[in-house]
């Protein structure tokens, strides 16, 4: 008898084991480790990004601090910066749409990762920023805008120019990963849930998971555990 107990507990705890396995998530994070105006990643997107609505994620960990621009994600074509997501140098975070710019004060990034996001639709013009699944206030910006297609994106650089114009002083020097983009606006409760590291419905403009990387220049790539 206590050997049938015996082997039931130890199967129940293969299990539980098995579980929590099957459970994690392997994934790349991208390591910017110098400031230069040469290292960047471009990202290819899975549909053009004609969007008149998005929700745009990523975990990002620097250690930059004090008076200094960085650039965290930026979408431009051959005649406008579109879509251009910032740390100010006062610490706000902020996203821009064809040259125009909306700022938050919310908590600022650190080099503990923190989950970030930013939403917006063009119908009523609502945008926010969700910080580790808790979101900001609400602000009305660009109604009836519409972002155009065929331009390229970038991780670590500010292009100033198509693919070209790079300052060194507003390049990103850190981690990131996980950068996912839909072509509409995720419920709160989907953001939170994937702050805490749940599973979601995958990205359907960019999903981290199947995105192809093109890496200029020294940018390292490892795997993690989510």
């Amino acid at each position: 008898v206590c050997s049938d107990k015996m082997k039931s507990s130890a199967l129940i705890f293969l299990t539980v084991i098995a579980t929590g396995l099957a459970g994690s998530v392997s994934i790349k994070s991208l390591v910017f480790s110098t400031e230069t105006d040469t290292n960047y990643v471009e990202m290819t997107p899975l549909k053009p990004l004609s969007l008149s609505a998005f929700t745009l994620c990523m975990r990002v960990a620097t250690e930059l601090s004090g008076e200094r621009e960085v650039i965290l994600f930026a979408y431009r074509t051959r005649e406008y910066d579109e879509l251009n997501v910032w740390r100010e140098l006062d610490g706000r975070l902020s996203f821009y749409l064809a040259g125009d710019g909306i700022f938050f004060d919310v908590p600022g990034l650190g080099p503990l990762e923190s989950h970030l996001c930013v939403t917006w639709d063009s119908s009523s013009g609502a945008s926010a920023f969700f910080m580790n699944g808790r979101k900001s206030v609400a602000k009305i910006f660009k109604k009836g805008h519409t972002t155009h297609p065929k331009g390229k994106v970038l991780l670590g650089q500010d292009p100033d120019s198509y693919v070209g114009g790079f300052d060194a002083k507003q390049c990103f020097i850190g981690e990131i990963s996980d950068v996912n983009m839909w072509d509409y606006v995720l419920s709160d409760t989907t953001i939170k849930d994937m702050a805490s590291g749940k599973r979601v419905t995958k990205g359907n403009v960019f999903d981290w998971e199947s995105t192809h990387l093109d890496i200029h220049g020294v940018v390292d790539v490892v795997k993690r555990e989510l």
